[in-house]
């Protein structure tokens, strides 16, 4: 009996303890952000209130949806789950697995792939981690690969290095031979690729993009491929959206591996996917046939190679994206973009500018401003100081990404916001004001982008020209609503 109190007095010291505790803990646990950060949330509503009042004209940025944002602030971000389902390191993950498995299955499904032939690796951070896994499931150290150049319209991840540098880590562990456009037309140029891969003897060609407006040739890559033993590599992450609605060429016919991010054209999460081949890969001349072995070697390379415990807040919001990818307005949408990217197109060329590969086929374009007199960093500037969002791109036949003669304009943002091609025509004259605004700067600044940012911020007559464009641009952009949580 005596033991029996004293476990009973123990309890209610603890008692006591959490009591003297409920002043803080709660607070801290149960408090919103703009009541415990003040700080930061003032902040967070800045970059809405810039989000809402700008042009978002970045072809890698989104708008995502309110189901995706909802996954991403989950309970399931709480959740340790390394391995994959049913063979995970940690103990409670029966839902996760579920939630997994989901995701996989709607990948599957979102690209039309038949899970005998596909599978799926849906843990990729994001895209670079995505490549990077990629690579390594493909290659031994020092392993060969040959991908678009970042001046001509690649990616960092396809292996780019300069003359002095190894820029990418891509370019650190394997060799990289880049392959180029011509420089008048700005199209790739499949037949010196083909005669220079027949040299360089490569494991992996990427067939992907980050700045190149047409679609691609994959049945060209695969018979390059082909002809030197080597893997096909898809890096979809831009256009995986048009690819799903099947407004463009799809990769899949033709490749051994297909990389996305989720967040661009396909409007999800923060977050990469990685397709890999299943089945058999050739048949030998005496008929015996030799199976893909790549769904351990891709998904041993996601973890434990390159990673830890995945994210599963946005594996589920990869789930819903792929969800909403089948229905009829996610296909509307997805030809709403092409729409708007060439009527954009079109609007620039009528100006006068001059477009890259001469139009479009997808969802962006790349303004070459060399012709015009300026560069693509003073547009840039100039733009985001009339609240319309780019980024400044080389050209084909830049010598530097540094000082680059282009800009990359993209359309999936503002569709997603609701504009159609009359206002994209409004959009067009925004820029041009803009751009013709930059070459009035330029005459009295000089070359040099210190000079210019200096007029900018100091002439009187440039500032009030700004500030005049400026607010009929944020006037024009408050018409239309963005997804999401109102406030932040």
């Amino acid at each position: 009996m005596d033991d029996d109190d004293d476990d009973d007095d123990d309890d209610d010291d603890g008692g006591n303890d959490a009591d003297d505790n409920d002043h803080t803990m709660p607070n801290i646990l149960y408090g919103n952000v703009w009541e415990l950060d003040p700080e930061l949330f003032k902040l967070m509503e800045k970059e809405k209130k810039r989000q809402h009042s700008g042009l978002e004209m970045i072809a890698s940025e989104n708008f995502t949806s309110l189901s995706v944002l909802q996954c991403l602030s989950s309970c399931l971000h709480n959740k340790y789950s390394e391995g994959l389902p049913g063979q995970r390191y940690y103990g409670g993950n029966e839902y996760i697995d579920e939630i997994e498995m989901l995701a996989q299955k709607r990948s599957l499904e979102a690209f039309n792939l038949n899970p005998e032939e596909w599978g799926c690796n849906v843990q990729p951070y994001s895209g670079s981690p995505a490549n990077f896994a990629v690579y390594t499931g493909l290659l031994e150290p020092h392993g060969r690969i040959m991908g678009l150049d970042l001046p001509d319209g690649g990616h960092l991840t396809h292996g780019f290095f300069t003359a002095t540098k190894k820029i990418s880590a891509t370019s650190i562990f394997f060799e990289s031979m880049p392959y180029k456009v011509n420089p008048e037309t700005g199209l790739i140029d499949y037949d010196k690729l083909a005669e220079e891969a027949q040299l360089f003897k490569p494991k992996v060609i990427i067939a992907g993009v980050s700045c190149y407006s047409r679609c691609l040739d994959y049945k060209r890559f695969r018979e390059i491929a082909d002809q030197n033993n080597a893997y096909l590599f898809s890096d979809m992450a831009h256009v995986s959206g048009l690819v799903a609605a099947g407004l463009i060429p799809s990769p899949f016919e033709y490749s051994d591996v297909v990389s996305t991010t989720t967040h661009k054209t396909l409007r999800g999460p923060r977050a990469g996917v990685i397709f890999y081949r299943k089945g058999v890969r050739s048949v030998t001349k005496d008929g015996q046939k030799i199976m893909y072995d790549l769904e351990s070697r891709i998904n041993q390379a996601v973890f434990p190679g390159l990673q830890g415990g995945p994210h599963n807040h946005a594996i589920a919001a990869i789930a819903t994206t792929m969800k909403q990818v089948k229905t009829p307005e996610f296909l509307a949408y997805q030809k709403q973009v092409i729409a708007n990217a060439k009527r954009l197109c079109a609007g620039l060329q009528n100006l006068g500018y001059k477009i890259s590969t001469g139009g479009t086929d997808v969802h962006m374009l790349l303004v070459d401003l060399r012709p015009f007199g300026i560069t693509g960093s003073k547009a840039e500037k100039i733009l985001e100081e009339i609240s319309i969002a780019c980024n400044k791109n080389t050209a084909p036949g830049d010598k530097s990404a540094l000082n680059p003669g282009g800009i990359r304009l993209g359309t999936p943002a503002l569709t997603t916001r609701g504009l159609k091609e009359e206002d994209i025509d409004k959009v067009v004259d925004f820029i041009d004001k803009g751009l013709l605004l930059s070459k009035e700067i330029t005459k009295i600044s000089g070359p040099k982008l210190a000079d210019f940012k200096q007029v900018l911020n100091t002439n009187a007559d440039i500032k009030a020209k700004v500030a005049v464009l400026k607010e009929k641009v944020e006037t024009f952009s408050h018409q239309f609503p963005i997804p999401g949580i109102e406030q932040y």
